[in-house]
């Protein structure tokens, strides 16, 4: 099972949107860029991913779950553009900041901390044991 995190802007679409929206979940639609797109299309059933608030609050809020595989995005007429769909698994005990992420030199390597703006991005298995033990969060 491989692992990922998706950024949103709690703004337009949150932890608690997310939550609300039960064991059906969201598409993750809207994406326009090739290699979050290519990421999206790399995931299985059952991966999980990291529910990062961006722009505001820039912090790992929760984890989710890839339920639906890449399909076309809703959202556009494009076939270029496809999704995943996911559901929420559980909030993180204590959200994990982009500053706590940074300063931790074994994330030194991490995408979020190399490539901030990736959208959806895949977080190794060592990654996601320390992020979710500064969570405090089960993974």
């Amino acid at each position: 099972m491989a692992h990922w995190l998706f950024k949103s802007e709690p703004d337009v679409f949150g932890w608690d949107d997310l939550v609300a929206k039960g064991k059906a979940g969201e598409e993750w639609d809207g994406v326009r860029n090739y290699q979050a797109r290519n990421n999206m299309r790399a995931m299985a059933l059952g991966d999980t991913g990291f529910f990062y608030h961006s722009r505001s609050g820039l912090e790992i809020v929760g984890i989710a779950e890839v339920c639906a595989l890449a399909h076309p995005d809703s959202t556009t007429d494009d076939e270029r553009w496809e999704c995943v769909d996911i559901r929420a698994v559980r909030p993180f005990v204590q959200p994990v900041s982009l500053e706590t992420i940074k300063s931790d030199p074994r994330l030194a390597d991490m995408v979020l901390v190399k490539n901030s703006r990736l959208s959806v991005q895949p977080v190794t298995d060592a990654e996601w044991d320390i992020l979710c033990g500064m969570g405090k969060t089960k993974p």
